[in-house]
This record gives structure tokens, C-alpha cells and sequence, in this order.
């Protein structure tokens, strides 16, 4: 399943690797409102296929709303989600399917490339520093989503997991739509919740194409106040344990750091640095979090203009994935 808007740069390469995959019953494009040539480039690479399925929609519902809807257009026993901007190795379905015995969800590690150089060598997501194969769980998975200082994230929330549709049906699970950013860290972890059984593996060939518009960077305030939100949801699962509530109620701690700061900045954007500073000062819990936040942002200018190096911009959002913050 393809969301996409306008997407016409690069939908054309990420349906024509889906449907290179003979596992691949049916590649479904969401059209989620595009304004340029998506559709048009979409069915150029399908070469008359009558394995790629359309809708357009005429209005933007965002990406979770878009999957859902996919998901209903197909009965198909293994649903694979792939963004518009990705693409598939050949083989990459197959490999992946070849492993999913027992299992709810499999993922492999990312394979991660810079755009305009998708040739090029790739960085793995998780890479050396998990052991794999290795199947998550819920308190592990919302654990590793929270910054640590000094410790890389694991970031599992960006994966593209084949999921078992029976699973799915069974638990009546979809995308939640009142989101725009970190859908699939909630859909995951509500699968978890329900013991799932996600099963991680080395690469198999989802390559992920970092690219500097991404909504990951384009995300607003109220973005991310609704994720704080379904994340606190997450503790009306029924059967919770205890370490399993305090992993809960420390990533909903850590997404409020977050709304904290985007706060903090749209404060001193609207009113100067005496705004921002009220803004902190009203936020005493986060404000060690927002001051080494902005610490950090300062002194990676300091040290690019020093270089003679360009800024890469970044969302203050680093701890929570939802597609990478690219």
C-alpha cells in the first residue's frame, strides 16, 4: 500500500519496484489529493498492470487515513506499507515472507540512502547495535523511541513491517487518523499490546530515501500534541503490566518535552527572545530538555559556519519515528 501526494518525482521508481515482487498480489495507490502528476507517472510505471489499483481522493486525509483505506481495498493475507518516496530491492518481498513463520509482523533493518545518491552506499537503521533476528515488545519498542543523551535511538518506529491482516482483523486495529506524524508508532504499539509477535531481521531491501522536505520536518505543534495524546491512550490496553505502564507514561513525558519545545520556539518566532524566555520559564519541568535542545541547535551552527559547512535542517521531534526525520 502506496500513499501518496504529489509524490510525482518519485512515485514512478517505488510502484515499479513493487511490482517487480511476484509475492505482490496487488500494489495499491492512495492518491491522497495531489495537485501535480502522481497518478499519471504511477500508471506510466505500471506499463498497463492491471495489478496497480488507483483511488484519488479530492482531499487530503493524511497518510493514516490513506493506509486504512488501502487496507480496505484488498483481502489480501500480508499487507506491506511502502512510502512514495522509497523503493524495494528486487527479491525484497520474498525474503521477508520466507521468514515470517509464527509471526504478526516482520521487519527488516532499513536501508538508508541520501537523495540523489540512492546508488550509493546505504546506512542501516538498527545496523550493528541490536543482534539480529530479534522479536520486540511493547515496553522495549515505546523504550526505545526516547532520546537518551550520549545514546543512539534504535528506532524502530521507522520500519515497514509485512503485517498478518488476520491479526489486524482479530484486534479490530488501523492507522489512527486523527494523526498526521508517528502513525505507525501507534499502530505498532497497540499491536504489541495485544502480543503481537514482531520479528525484526537483517536487511532484506526496503531502502528508505532520506530527503530534507519530509513531513517528519514539516510537522506542526498540534501534530505532535496529537500524538502526545494517542500515546497516552495506549494505557487503556487492557492487561498492561507494570513496567509496561511506566514505559507508557515515559514516552507520553518524553512527546510532552517535545510539545514543550516546539512551544517554546513558536513563542519566540511570534515574539522575540522575551517571549520565548516567559515560555520557558512557564514550562519548569521541560526546561532543562528545551535549554540543551537549543544548546545543541546553536552550537551545530557555530561549528558549521566555522567549517564552512551547510546546516541540515531538523525537526525538534528527534525521539519519536514515524518515517525518519528526513
Amino acid at each position: 500500500m502506496i500513499p501518496a501526494k504529489n509524490a510525482q518525482a518519485t512515485i514512478g521508481r517505488a510502484v515499479a519496484s513493487a511490482l517487480a515482487e511476484p509475492e505482490a498480489r496487488e500494489v495499491v495507490l492512495i492518491d491522497d489529493g495531489s495537485t501535480d502528476g502522481t497518478v499519471e507517472a504511477a500508471r506510466a510505471a505500471a506499463a498497463g498492470s492491471d495489478r496497480l489499483v488507483i483511488r484519488s481522493l479530492p482531499v487530503s486525509g493524511g497518510p493514516a487515513a490513506a493506509r486504512n483505506l488501502a487496507i480496505a481495498m484488498t483481502d489480501a493475507p500480508w499487507i506491506c506499507p511502502l512510502d512514495a518516496d522509497d523503493f524495494f530491492q528486487p527479491g525484497r518481498l520474498g525474503r521477508l515472507l520466507a521468514q515470517a513463520e509464527g509471526c504478526d509482523f516482520v521487519a527488516d533493518d532499513l536501508l538508508m540512502v541520501r537523495e540523489g545518491a540512492e546508488a550509493g552506499p546505504a546506512r542501516q537503521v538498527i545496523g550493528a547495535r541490536e543482534p539480529l533476528p530479534l522479536t520486540l515488545d511493547f515496553a522495549s519498542f515505546l523504550e526505545a523511541n526516547i532520546s537518551r543523551p550520549g545514546m543512539a535511538r534504535r528506532e524502530y518506529g521507522f520500519l515497514k513491517p509485512l503485517m498478518r491482516r488476520a491479526f489486524l482483523e482479530q484486534h479490530a486495529l488501523a492507522y489512527d487518523e486523527s494523526l498526521r506524524l508517528g502513525e505507525d508508532v501507534i499502530l505498532y504499539s497497540a499491536a504489541l499490546g495485544r502480543r503481537a509477535v514482531f520479528k525484526v531481521v537483517p536487511p532484506c531491501g526496503y531502502v528508505a530515501v532520506e530527503r530534507a522536505g519530509s513531513l517528519s520536518v514539516r510537522h506542526t505543534t498540534q501534530d505532535l500534541r496529537a500524538l502526545r495524546d494517542a500515546s497516552a491512550r495506549l494505557l487503556e490496553l487492557p492487561g498492561l503490566t507494570r513496567r509496561e505502564q511506566l514505559a507508557i507514561r515515559r514516552h507520553v513525558r518524553h512527546l510532552q518535552e517535545k510539545v514543550d519545545l516546539r512551544e517554546v520556539l513558536d513563542a519566540r518566532r511570534t515574539g522575540g527572545l522575551g517571549r520565548g524566555m516567559l515560555a520557558i520559564a512557564r514550562r519548569a519541568p521541560s526546561a532543562p530538555y528545551i535549554l540543551a535542545r537549543m544548546a545543541e541547535d546553536k552550537w551545530a551552527v557555530l561549528r558549521s559556519r566555522r567549517g564552512g559547512g551547510r546546516i541540515v535542517s531538523r525537526a525538534p521531534f528527534s525521539a519519536i519515528p514515524t518515517r525518519s526525520e528526513r
